[in-house]
């Protein structure tokens, strides 16, 4: 995802708090099935290159197996094929850790089982034709990738089930909040005015080339492809494609992929510390809305194709009577509940489940048997992200992060950097 530098009023924390919100419980489950669709890898009842029985049972929730198979499966796509590089300490800090999320996950898989919010059958059909489709692939190309990452239609349709179940869970339980009363709203604006002010700057949308090999689908995979890309983005915008729609196409930043390339405001000095002068001066005096910068800007480590959305030519304060303000602020307050909601959910369904980690016990039981001597034919240390890392990576989509999140309540953080894309 694209670095989000700084944030215009209540109304983009909204937009980013909301997006988080949405992928409570969902991503790590997604990840699945993306492995699934891009070739990844996946242990096999005949054993596991990194030396562990697939069939053993990682843990248990409420009686319900967790195999070591799963554990496996998601580990090899978050080490992106790095796994083998690994030290056995690191594999075991790795697999517990994604053990966790499994065992999450299953906490409220079996909570939306309770709360009869299991999708239909024809949901989770609608669900699978969207994917593959989605993929880009011909019939043939796809179940070939399904073949080789040791996925079955039966095994995404289950990842898929498990998915929107959780996603209908959320939102039954993200029902109980009720709109803020006026007063609140009121005592929100006036211990937040600074947030309601709109310095001169700029709203811009950005289509992303990542050179970078994520795993997620990606179609470049080194510079000069992310560049070939990238030039036959622009000529294809030159003829006049419509940006929104090439973003959902092309753009390989999931964020402003899902909003049609619409990225974030810039503030004048902002833009000037990211862009510089000579861009900042073309986007705030020269260029009109809707025109497209003409060059391909690279940013941190990707490419840009950047289109000026909106300018603000002057400072402006908002008050309660401009037009959105209250709007802005209910969706706020809504989402903050909404997020607090569900991690308390969460919190309080893991405490409630029994839940033994068998993965866990083990290294307990002999903590001084795992050697942290990387693998001889390791042909260079593993990346910074896979080692000793892998752990944390593997923490991409934590699916209690319902319960570790922390949600945003104070509108001083959009004059804070946010997290990097």
């Amino acid at each position: 995802m694209i670095r989000k530098v700084n944030i215009e009023g209540v109304n983009a924390i909204v937009q980013k708090f909301n997006f988080k919100f949405l992928s409570i419980a969902l991503i790590a489950l997604a990840a699945f099935v993306l492995n699934a669709c891009t070739g990844g890898t996946t242990a096999t009842n005949s054993g596991s290159p990194t030396g562990v029985d697939p069939n053993e049972t990682a843990a248990t929730v409420n009686s319900k197996p967790i195999k070591l198979e799963e554990v496996e499966r998601v580990l090899k796509q978050q080490a992106q094929g790095q796994e083998g590089q690994l030290s056995q300490l690191e594999l075991a800090a790795a697999r517990l850790q994604v053990l966790q999320n499994l065992i999450e996950q299953e906490v409220l898989f079996q909570q939306a089982e309770k709360e009869g919010t299991i999708p239909t059958d024809e949901e989770v059909t609608a669900e699978y034709n969207k994917l593959r489709t989605g993929s880009n692939q011909s019939q043939e190309q796809f179940e070939k990738l399904m073949a080789q990452s040791g996925a079955t239609e039966q095994s995404i349709r289950d990842a898929l089930k498990k998915r929107l179940a959780i996603e209908k869970l959320m939102d039954k339980v993200a029902s109980k909040v009720e709109p803020p009363r006026d007063s609140e709203i009121q005592n929100f604006y006036e211990s937040n005015r600074e947030a309601f002010k709109n310095k001169r700057g700029a709203q811009l949308a950005a289509i992303v080339i990542d050179p970078r090999d994520l795993g997620q689908g990606d179609t470049t995979k080194s510079d000069i492809e992310a560049q070939q890309k990238a030039k036959e983005i622009g000529q294809r915008l030159m003829q006049g494609a419509d940006f929104a729609t090439v973003a959902r196409e092309a753009s390989e930043d999931p964020d402003t992929r899902l909003r049609g390339g619409d990225w974030r405001y810039f503030t004048e000095d902002e833009m000037k510390q990211v862009f510089g002068d000579q861009l900042t001066d073309a986007v705030m005096n020269k260029m009109q809305n809707g025109q497209i910068i003409p060059s391909i800007i690279p940013f941190e480590g990707r490419y840009l194709i950047v289109k000026l959305q909106r300018k603000q030519e002057r400072d402006e304060d908002r008050t309660l009577e401009t037009p959105g303000v209250r709007e802005e602020i209910t969706k706020y307050l809504v989402d903050a509940r909404k997020q607090l909601l569900s991690q308390s959910y969460a919190a309080a369904a893991m405490n409630q489940a029994k839940i033994e980690n068998l993965l866990a016990q083990k290294v307990v039981n002999n903590p001084n048997e795992l050697s942290g001597a990387r693998p001889a034919n390791a042909a260079q240390p593993p990346a910074a992200n896979t080692a000793p890392n892998a752990a944390a990576n593997a923490n991409t989509a934590n699916t209690n992060s319902a319960a570790n999140t922390k949600a945003e309540t104070k509108p001083e953080a959009n004059t804070k950097a946010n997290q990097s894309k």
